[in-house]
């Protein structure tokens, strides 16, 4: 039992000096450790006074040296304000000084003036003083005085006036008609166009014979789809590689050309691809006549018309006077125009302008009534066109009188190219009137739809609505108009009347 308890309080001593002993390191090692911070906070310290103290230098010398420059800049500033204060002190002692020197000019013309005014008026009473004085010598007035004189005058040259006068008109109309030629074979020569007249066939080439009996078809069914669609007559014969299209309508005729152009390359001809393709060419040809109403204009040098007026003019290229081509003709007139107007001072761009929109109307005589001077004029005020270019068009045919020198010009140019040698066929013109006729008569009917003259003239096709015309009166039809072309129109031989009516159901599988 002893031994235990010694045991135990052994044991609790040794826990108690374990426990002193190591207070004891831990106080030591707290105090060595809190040493070593101190120091590192010292040097710490030391280094940022070192460092604090470095910035503060180099601020010092960086300030320094801001002031040196501003103080520069400043001497700088002063140099420069001091010399402008210098140029501003001189220049107004210059516009003082000159200042004075006008106010003395001043004064010096007014003195000038007021002593011219005096003379003036000294000459002035003078002058009426010597004619007083010579109405009281000569018991006359001065106009009296000078009409006695020239009483005397002219009786005694009387003979010897009227000779002159009759000389110098001579010389002077002698003198005027060779200017005026002159002038005129100038601007002939000037412009040397062709005069190459049109005429009523195109000849379409193609690759192989072979060719013609597809544009045939079977029993003719081919040739017949293309006629009817176009409007125009296929001449397929004997010649090798070529097929003629006939037609009076040049618009018909390309539009014709192109199509068939267009079948031979695709090579699938039969009625349905022909329509197809006579549309698609009617397209292109209008997109045609719009460049050549645009080309028309930029060539004469006509600009800022209305772009539906160069789309009019553009037809004009499809069109024909006398065989004359009417485009080519309207362009070649505003050259001649020009050239006149620079010779005799005129308005150049208004004679050129009405010269080229002088046949304006013939784009659409056949669809609107009226001469084509009146027509023309009715579009040009439609569309706002400057009202001297108007003048000058519209007294080419004498329709209107002249108002303007550019009115005499164009009728000048429209007559020398229209003059020009072979440049016109009567027979053409009357021959295509005809034609024209013959269509305007069918198209008068209720219920006609198209109408084409072929075979010159010696048959007249005649579509019409099948919704508005039955069988019956598709018969009666023909005749009323075989009736109307009998009574209106003189022709030799007879006319064919062909009345086609023909219905089309379609539909599409989908």
């Amino acid at each position: 039992m002893d031994i235990k308890i010694a045991l135990t309080l052994g044991g609790v001593m040794a826990i108690l000096v374990g426990v002193a002993l190591g207070y004891l390191l831990r106080w030591f090692i707290s105090v060595s450790q809190r040493g070593s911070v101190e120091l590192e906070i010292k040097q710490v310290l030391f280094s940022a006074k070192e460092e604090a103290q470095r910035i503060i230098e180099e601020a010092d010398k960086k300030a320094e040296t801001q002031e040196e420059e501003l103080k520069q800049q400043e001497k700088e500033q002063e140099q420069q304000f001091k010399k402008t204060e210098e140029r501003l002190i001189k220049k107004e002692d210059f516009l003082d000084k000159r200042q004075l020197d006008v106010a003395e000019e001043v004064e010096q013309i007014k003195e000038k003036t007021a002593e011219l005014s005096m003379l003036r008026e000294k000459v002035v009473k003078e002058k009426d003083e010597a004619a007083h004085e010579l109405e009281r010598i000569a018991r006359l007035s001065e106009q009296s005085a000078r009409e006695e004189l020239l009483k005397r005058t002219e009786k005694a040259y009387e003979e010897d006036i009227l000779t002159r006068i009759k000389k110098l008109e001579r010389e002077g109309s002698a003198r005027l008609e060779l200017l005026t030629r002159d002038i005129l074979a100038t601007s002939i020569q000037r412009l040397a166009s062709s005069t190459a007249s049109e005429i009523m066939t195109t000849t379409v080439t193609i690759p192989s014979d072979e060719i013609k009996g597809k544009i045939i078809g079977k029993e003719g069914r081919n040739i017949r789809a293309f006629e009817r669609a176009a409007g125009v007559e296929l001449i397929v014969d004997d010649t090798p590689g070529s097929i003629l299209v006939s037609s009076f309508d040049p618009i018909r005729r390309h539009v014709a050309s192109v199509a068939l152009q267009a079948l031979i390359a695709d090579g699938r001809i039969q009625p349905a691809k022909i329509e197809e393709l006579v549309e698609k060419a009617r397209e292109d040809v209008n997109n045609t006549i719009k460049e050549k109403g645009e080309q028309a204009a930029y060539e004469c040098g006509v600009f800022n018309l209305d772009p539906r007026i160069t789309a009019i003019l553009g037809r004009l290229h499809f069109r024909t006077s006398y065989g004359q081509n009417v485009l080519q003709h309207s362009i070649e007139m505003a050259h001649i125009a020009g050239m006149l107007s620079e010779e005799l001072g005129a308005n150049v761009a208004v004679a050129k302008a009405g010269a080229l929109l002088h046949d304006l109307g013939k784009a659409v005589d056949h669809e609107v009534q009226g001469t084509h001077v009146e027509i023309g004029r009715r579009i040009l005020q439609k569309f706002s066109v400057d009202p001297r270019i108007i003048q000058a068009m519209q007294s080419h045919h004498e329709e209107y009188p002249y108002e303007t020198l550019e009115s005499i010009i164009v009728q000048t140019a429209d007559g020398i190219s229209g003059g020009r040698p072979g440049a016109r066929r009567d027979s053409v013109e009357n021959y295509i009137k005809r034609l024209g006729d013959l269509e305007g008569i069918a198209k008068s009917f209720p219920g006609v739809e198209k109408t084409f003259a072929i075979q010159a003239g010696r048959e007249l096709r005649v579509f019409v609505n099948p919704e508005a015309i039955t069988d019956l009166e598709a018969r009666n039809l023909a005749r009323e108009i075989a009736l109307s072309v009998e009574k209106e129109l003189k022709y030799p031989g007879e006319i064919k009347i062909a009345v086609i009516r023909e219905s089309r159901v379609i539909e599409y599988a989908r």
